[in-house]
């Protein structure tokens, strides 16, 4: 008995820092020393259909209603956190731009540099370049969050993140990012 409360102990123990290190991400986004990336929310299958029209969402691989509820508690949890005026960045794929949008953060930005490049990947370098360059462009505080993709996140990280999962980077952007905080899918 003794051993089940001592594990417990210990385990609320390491789980403290976990909790302490999140506020501090969470006030560094709040103070704009930091950056908000998540990917896209829960969009069924992998890439998208052959043929797909970046100007055409029936041609593209969907946002599903678990994506549209990720994102609509993604916008309630960054409120519930004290930001409600962000910049909001999103990748020009309709699953990342409906995201942003479900998120009612306000006007959404499509910035090209967080669009995917799974079809091309000779890319890559472009994108996460283009990214870094948009991040040092933003003014000293202002608080930014941006859409993209899994493979645009992993690019720039190294992280392979889960659909509305979130990532806060420290500003500005090292090489590999310092990571804040990671911060499961709501």
């Amino acid at each position: 008995m003794w051993r089940s409360g001592l594990l417990i102990g210990l385990l609320a123990l390491a789980a403290e820092p976990l909790r302490a290190d999140d506020a501090a991400a969470w006030q560094a986004l709040r103070e704009g020393r930091a950056i908000l990336v998540m990917r896209h929310a829960s969009a069924p299958g992998l890439g998208d259909p052959e043929g797909f029209v970046l100007e055409d969402c029936k041609t593209q691989r969907n946002l599903n209603q678990r994506g549209r509820d990720e994102a609509r508690r993604w916008g309630a949890r960054l409120r519930e956190a004290g930001l409600h005026e962000v910049r909001l960045f999103s990748s020009r794929w309709c699953r990342a731009l409906e995201t942003a949008e479900q998120m009612a953060l306000g006007r959404v930005e499509p910035l090209p540099a967080l669009d995917s490049f799974f079809t091309s990947p000779a890319n890559e370098h472009w994108h996460t370049d283009a990214l870094r360059e948009a991040v040092e462009q933003l003014p000293a505080g202002e608080v930014a969050v941006l859409v993209t993709h899994q493979l645009n996140i992993t690019a720039l990280t190294g992280i392979f993140p889960q659909s509305g999962e979130g990532l806060i980077l420290e500003r500005p952007l090292t090489s590999p990012p310092r990571l804040l905080a990671r911060i499961a899918p709501p």
